[in-house]
């Protein structure tokens, strides 16, 4: 009789045959499809950490809900920040279909193991910050996340399709606060081109490092996960952020930035910055992983009495069967 693994080993080119067939068909793979480990790997990677920067995104923003300016603004920004939580629902729930379950990606999280994105580690110190949040994360984050809407895993890319539209309005009102303020007092002015300084660089940082230091971009497009390289989507961002900024009055804060034959011409982007947040040494990071675990310590009580609950109703579906 063979053993599990030379049964793997004989069933595995048939398998992986399949999958490429798939992938290469322009099909989706589903959580009961042949994947291979390291397919599989990636997307919990790539999801989970999407999932960690929509729960730990809600923390700047909702640090603004009770000082907004109106009662609008209190209100939607709520909403806002309650879609992010809805974000971290749906991919939490796709990253599940892969074999890891939602406690250990949280555990990862809280233990400082598992990594989100690096945006989130800067402060919020004005109002004008919620606008440059929305319109520059927020718009950076559409230019990312379309194209995973065709993400060849199946349940990460249906996620998604729910989420750009979300994230379109979280676009639109962030520029909506830029364009208020632009057309206010002279310190309203000053303070939307501040935050639109503090965030552009980071935003431009959001789609990872340059394709030529990217080490897992080649293979997740092979794989058909994503679509366009990192610095692909940072082109179309920075080609969608130019005529958006003339319309509103604001200042891109680079000097080199311009068209040049075929693509954006820009300043050479501070990668160092970039390591030492992504890395744990930013602004906010220690901030932001300590409100996580509080939250979560906070919130053992419920997980506790929601597993007594459905013990009990187990309990009494089986008396009554």
């Amino acid at each position: 009789m063979m053993t599990a693994a030379q049964l793997a080993a004989v069933e595995s080119p048939d398998e992986q045959q399949a999958f490429d067939a798939l992938i290469a068909a322009e099909q989706r793979i589903e959580p009961r499809d042949w994947m291979p480990d390291a397919y599989r790997r990636t997307l919990i990677r790539q999801i989970s950490q999407h999932a960690h920067s929509e729960i730990i995104g809600m923390q700047p923003e909702g640090n603004w809900i009770t000082r907004a300016p109106s009662l609008k603004r209190k209100a939607i920004l709520m909403a806002k920040v309650q879609d992010e939580a809805g974000h971290g629902l749906y991919l939490y729930s796709a990253a599940q279909t892969l074999g890891i379950t939602r406690d250990e990606m949280t555990q990862q999280l809280i233990d400082g193991k598992a990594k989100y994105s690096s945006i989130f580690n800067y402060p919020t110190p004005t109002w004008a910050d919620m606008g440059a949040i929305g319109w520059l994360v927020d718009g950076a984050a559409i230019c990312n996340q379309v194209p995973l809407c065709r993400a060849s895993y199946g349940p990460y890319g249906r996620a998604m399709v729910r989420i750009c539209k979300e994230e379109s309005f979280h676009q639109r009102q962030g520029f909506e606060i830029l364009l208020t303020l632009m057309q206010g007092t002279e310190a309203q002015r000053d303070m939307a081109q501040d935050a639109v300084n503090r965030w552009y660089w980071p935003s431009l940082m959001m789609f990872g490092p340059p394709d030529d230091e990217s080490p897992n971009s080649a293979q997740s497009m092979a794989w058909k996960i994503k679509r366009f390289s990192n610095d692909e989507l940072r082109q179309r961002f920075v080609g969608m952020l130019v005529p958006q900024a003339e319309i509103l009055g604001i200042t891109l804060p680079d000097p080199e930035l311009h068209w040049d034959e075929d693509h954006w011409h820009t300043s050479e982007i501070d990668w160092t910055e970039f390591h030492e947040v992504l890395s744990g040494r930013g602004p906010m990071n220690g901030t932001r992983l300590q409100n996580r675990r509080a939250a979560h310590e906070e919130g053992a009580w419920v997980r506790e009495a929601a597993v007594a609950y459905a013990a009990k109703q187990a309990k009494k579906a089986e008396a009554a069967a």
